[in-house]
């Protein structure tokens, strides 16, 4: 039997010098929206890019083999992703997901339980009181993001998974922050991975897209003919250009949460800062859970100003090195004010119950050098004195 690979090997490697037509080194870019019947009645192994792609499929495979699922769909944008898995909610049935989750994915939840199309709770995840109350109404979904958007909160999936299970609920986890090569949700007892492949997969910033991955082939399957029904599939030159990023996503990451590690230390220790939420630090909550399930605590972390607002403004128009920008995970490092930006569409009482306040900033730590960017945080908050 063969070695099972590292999936440093599989990222790096998978699908490469499989091309029969040339022997191409590199998987090739498959544009055709169409393919040949191989005669009246026989229809081959592809017919219609929208339903299925050589290019799409390498990435999807590249992907379940990352994750340790049985098969992926790649969708056009993460949110894409997220609306797949909802899709799988039958009417009237109770979605429970984080109070903390990302500004776009509470927008659909709230605008899909707003049309009754399913009800909707969104509980703090670390409360068990809290998930066993929510549980205890029969939930057919349990979404999970861990660490959340902005706040960076970790919860133990493999206990949630447990208790999603056996109130009957199936189990979703947005692995966006960290990526496979951190965390693999699957073998926590997930049932659904997603991604918005536009972030770490991908990891330059120039393509937008989305992933769902599954641990069974009959969920696979389903989500394979839904995305074909509403035409949500990704693009072939998209596939290939996240395929492409997904070679280097180790090294990538590697050397972006030793920056952001770097980074947290410093502004832990800064005056200016009132506290700073990464799961690196020893004095965050989700430390301990986080050293469990996780490889590594990315690259991602976010600090509340003592100044609030006001603070928070000097600070984004001062920085140099960091970009004034939404989104994360390429190798430039991005800083974002969540409540105006990231999040203003959860509104300012969801937002206060999140605990997403007007001095939280959010960065997204790159490939930059370490001391340029403590030497660009340093002035920025100089300006605060």
């Amino acid at each position: 039997m063969p070695r099972a690979r590292d999936p440093r090997t599989i990222a790096a490697a998978n699908g490469v010098g499989s091309d029969t037509a040339f022997g191409a080194v590199t998987p090739p870019l498959h544009l055709s929206t169409t393919y040949l019947f191989e005669g009246f009645e026989r229809e081959g192994s592809y017919a219609y890019s929208r339903t299925a792609n050589p290019t799409r499929d390498q990435l999807a495979d590249t992907l379940a083999k990352l994750e340790g699922g049985a098969g992926a769909v790649v969708t056009s944008s993460g949110m894409a992703a997220v609306d797949l898995v909802l899709a799988r909610v039958e009417p009237g049935r109770l979605v429970v997901a984080p109070h903390d989750c990302y500004g776009g994915t509470y927008r659909l939840l709230a605008a899909r339980a707003e049309r009754r199309q399913f009800e909707i709770a969104f509980v703090n995840q670390s409360d068990p009181a809290a998930v066993a109350q929510a549980l205890e109404r029969g939930p057919a979904l349990l979404l999970i993001e861990t660490p959340s958007n902005p706040l960076m909160r970790v919860v133990d999936i493999r206990a949630l998974s447990a208790l999603a299970k056996a109130a009957g609920a199936k189990v979703a986890v947005d692995n966006t922050f960290l990526s496979p090569a951190l965390q693999q949700p699957i073998s926590l007892g997930a049932d659904y991975v997603i991604h918005s492949t536009t972030k770490y997969l991908n990891g330059h910033s120039d393509v937008v897209g989305g992933a769902v991955i599954a641990a069974d082939p009959a969920d696979v399957e389903a989500l394979t003919a839904w995305a074909n029904m509403t035409g949500v599939t990704g693009s072939p030159f998209d596939a290939y250009m996240i395929l492409r990023g997904v070679r280097t996503l180790f090294p990538r990451i590697e050397r972006q949460q030793q920056n952001a590690a770097a980074v947290a230390a410093f502004l832990d220790a800064h005056p200016a800062v009132r506290v700073v939420h990464y799961p690196g630090l020893a004095s965050h909550p989700g430390h301990k859970i986080a050293s469990a399930q996780q490889s590594g605590f990315g690259a991602m972390l976010s600090f509340d100003l003592a100044g609030g607002a006001e603070a928070a403004r000097k600070v984004v128009e001062s920085v140099q090195v960091f970009s004034l920008a939404e989104s994360l995970g390429g190798v430039e490092s991005l800083v974002a004010h969540p409540a105006t930006m990231t999040h203003v569409g959860m509104g300012p009482e969801a937002r206060a119950i999140a605990g997403i306040g007007d001095g939280l900033l959010r960065l997204s730590v790159g490939l930059e050098s370490e001391a340029d960017l403590l030497a660009d945080l340093a002035q920025a908050l100089e300006t605060l004195a």
